[in-house]
C-alpha cells in the first residue's frame, strides 16, 4: 500500500463531466493545487456523460415545459427556466474561454446549434403554451423566442411533426433558434485533455474507492482498490468531491456522514428509440419537447431530437423509463438494496405511497414492447415505421429522496450538492439538468471549498455574480461575443 503525502490537494471520485469541470476550474484559478481523479471504468466519461447515455440537450429552459410548472394558484412559474438559462449561459461562457485559451480545445466539436421547439396539441395545452410564451418573451434571456399556431410554419420548423397527421386543429409551437445539442462525452474528453498536460494532475482508472474516513486533522483517508490488480493504495485529501453518479449516495451512507442522513436514491433506467435513416434525419433539424405523459416524472418529458455525435447525425426519441436495481449503468443489481438503511427506509416508504402513480408508470413502461414504443413516437411523428427505429439503453438516473422541513419526505427532481460540516467534502447527487449547468454548479463547490476569488473568476467568467436577465446590455454584449465564437449566431 502506498500513500500520497501532499499538503494542498483535492481528490475527485468519478471521471464524468462534473468532476472534470471542477478540476479544470480549480486548475485555472489555483494551478498549484494537486488534482487526483479516481474512475472505476477504463476511461472517463463512460457513464452518464457518454454521448448516448443522455439526451444531449443543452438545457436552457427554452423548450422543456416541466421547467415552467403551474403553481397552486394556477399561475405559470417561470423562475426555474430563468435560473437554468442563467446557469447555462455560464457554461457557454466558460467553454468559449477554454476554446480561446487552449489551441487543442475545440468547442465546436461538442456543441452544435440546434433549434429548441416546444410542440403541443389540444386547446388546454395550446392555452398553456401561449401563456408561457407571453411570460418568457418579456424576459431578455428569452426575447428571441417565436410562437406560432400556423400549421405551415410548424411544418417548416419540424416537418416530421405534421407528416401524416390526421388532424391539424389546436396545434402550437414555440422556437428558439440558438438552442444546442451537446456531446457531453466529447466535452469530458476535451476537459481531460487540458488536465493531462499539467504536472499537478493524476488519473487513476479501473480504480474503485473502498472507504473514505475523516482524520483528526479534518482531512480524509481514501482507500482505493485497483480492479485489475486488486492492489490498494491510500490517498490523503485536503478536499474531496464525490461525483460518481448514482453511487454517490451509497458512498455517503458508508461514510455515515451526518449531513446525508435520511437521503436515499431511486434508480430509473432510460431507453431511447434511435434512427439513422438518412432521409428521415435530413427532415428533422431540432430538439422538440412536449408535455410530460400522464403519471410520468418530470424528467421523463418526451422529446424527438436531432443528435450530432462524431459528426454523424441521428434521431433520438424518448426517454422510456424503467426500473432496475443498478445505481450506475455499469453497476451491480445489488446497489439499490444495499443503499436502503434504517435512516432512509421511512422517507423511501412515504415517497412510494405519495408517488404510487410513478410506480405504476414505471411498471407500464418496463412492460412496453417495440410496437407500443413506436405508438408513443407516432404521437410526435405519425408516419414513424418500427423498422426504421431501434432500441438503445441509456444511462441510469438516480432521483433524490429526502426529508424536507415543511414538506416531509419527497422525491426531488434535479441536482443537489451535499457538504460536510467543515466544507472539506462535497457530494453531487440527482439528475437533469446536470451537465448543462455543470459550470455554475461546480463554481458553487469551488467557492464553498476555497472561498470567493471574485476577480480571478471574473477573468474567466465576466458575468460571475451578475443576473444577466436583469442586465440586458451586459447580456447582449456577452452573448454577442460568446455565441458568435461558438457558432450559435
Amino acid at each position: 500500500m502506498k500513500k500520497n503525502n501532499i499538503d494542498n490537494n483535492i481528490v475527485l471520485v468519478g471521471g464524468g463531466v462534473m468532476s472534470l469541470t471542477l478540476a479544470v476550474l480549480i486548475n485555472e484559478i489555483y494551478p498549484e493545487i494537486q488534482i487526483d481523479i479516481i474512475e472505476r471504468l477504463p476511461s472517463c466519461g463512460l457513464e452518464s456523460s457518454d454521448a448516448l447515455n443522455n439526451a444531449g440537450t443543452g438545457h436552457a429552459g427554452y423548450c422543456e415545459l416541466n421547467y415552467t410548472p403551474i403553481n397552486k394558484s394556477n399561475q405559470i412559474n417561470i423562475n426555474k427556466a430563468l435560473e437554468i438559462n442563467e446557469n447555462f449561459e455560464t457554461s457557454l461562457i466558460f467553454w468559449s474561454y477554454l476554446d480561446q485559451k487552449y489551441s487543442f480545445f475545440n468547442a465546436r466539436k461538442f456543441i452544435k446549434k440546434t433549434p429548441h421547439i416546444s410542440f403541443v396539441s389540444g386547446l388546454k395545452n395550446v392555452s398553456f403554451l401561449k401563456k408561457r410564451y407571453a411570460l418568457l418573451k418579456k424576459q431578455p434571456l428569452f426575447k428571441e423566442m417565436l410562437l406560432t399556431e400556423n400549421v405551415e410554419l410548424i411544418a417548416k420548423w419540424a416537418p416530421l411533426l405534421l407528416k401524416g397527421r390526421r388532424s391539424f386543429d389546436s396545434l402550437a409551437a414555440t422556437k428558439i433558434d440558438h438552442g444546442t445539442d451537446i456531446n457531453f462525452g466529447e466535452l469530458t474528453n476535451q476537459l481531460l485533455g487540458i488536465l493531462e498536460k499539467k504536472d499537478n494532475f493524476s488519473l487513476l482508472v479501473n480504480s474503485e474507492v473502498e472507504t473514505i474516513k475523516q482524520r483528526k486533522d479534518k482531512r480524509y483517508n481514501i482507500l482505493i482498490r485497483n480492479l485489475k490488480t486488486n492492489k490498494t493504495i491510500e490517498m490523503v485529501s485536503n478536499y474531496t468531491f464525490l461525483g460518481s453518479g448514482g453511487k454517490t449516495i451509497s458512498m455517503l451512507q458508508d461514510m455515515k456522514l451526518n449531513e446525508a442522513k435520511g437521503y436515499a436514491g431511486f434508480p430509473i433506467s432510460g431507453k431511447w428509440l434511435i434512427c439513422n435513416k438518412a432521409d428521415l434525419v435530413k427532415m428533422h433539424n431540432a430538439k422538440v419537447y412536449t408535455q410530460v405523459m400522464e403519471g410520468a416524472p418530470p424528467m421523463s418529458i418526451p422529446h424527438l431530437d436531432l443528435r450530432v455525435i462524431n459528426n454523424k447525425k441521428l434521431l433520438l426519441f424518448g426517454p422510456f423509463a424503467g426500473f432496475n436495481a443498478k445505481l450506475l449503468k455499469h453497476g451491480s443489481f445489488f446497489d439499490f438494496p444495499r443503499s436502503i438503511k434504517l435512516n432512509n427506509i421511512v422517507p423511501m416508504t412515504i415517497v412510494l405511497f405519495k408517488n404510487f402513480s410513478l410506480l405504476l408508470y414505471l411498471i407500464k413502461q418496463t412492460l412496453m414492447n417495440h410496437a407500443s414504443r413506436i405508438k408513443e413516437l407516432q404521437k410526435f411523428y405519425p408516419e414513424a415505421n418500427l423498422r426504421d427505429w431501434k432500441l438503445l439503453t441509456a444511462g441510469q438516473r438516480v432521483q433524490i429522496i429526502k426529508n424536507c422541513p415543511f414538506e416531509g419526505s419527497k422525491l426531488e427532481f434535479g441536482t443537489e450538492v451535499i457538504y460536510s460540516k467543515n466544507r472539506k467534502l462535497a457530494a453531487l447527487i440527482g439528475a437533469s439538468p446536470g451537465a448543462s449547468v455543470a459550470v455554475a454548479s461546480m463554481l458553487d463547490v469551488f467557492v464553498n471549498f476555497f472561498g470567493s476569488e471574485e476577480k480571478k473568476i471574473r477573468d474567466i467568467i465576466p458575468s460571475y455574480k451578475l443576473k444577466l436577465n436583469d442586465n440586458p446590455s451586459v447580456l447582449k454584449k456577452i452573448r454577442g461575443k460568446t455565441y458568435k465564437y461558438l457558432g450559435l449566431w
